[in-house]
């Protein structure tokens, strides 16, 4: 299985509370296995607060619904041992 790479990384977000805001990132190949999103180190599953996608087969989404003050912090998307923070 070839290499999966972040071709397009995350970048810095400001928000108001309340709103929601996406995170994109564009990896190298469709079909990555080994994803993962985190909030300050915290691991995210797909639920009604945090809606993660994957858009055109390599372009990963994650929202962040109705932000609060709790969610500030570093957000990191990782594929196999690259990562992009923002």
């Amino acid at each position: 299985e070839p290499d999966v790479t972040i071709v397009s990384g995350l970048k810095d977000m400001v928000v108001f509370e309340g709103d929601d805001v996406t995170f994109r990132c564009q990896v190298s190949h469709e079909n990555a296995r080994d994803v993962e999103w985190k909030l300050q180190d915290v691991a995210l599953q797909n639920n009604e607060m945090n809606e993660i996608s994957v858009e055109k087969g390599k372009i990963h989404t994650l929202t962040l619904r109705k932000v609060t003050e709790q969610d500030i912090g570093t957000v990191a998307f990782r594929v196999g041992p690259h990562t992009s923070t923002a």
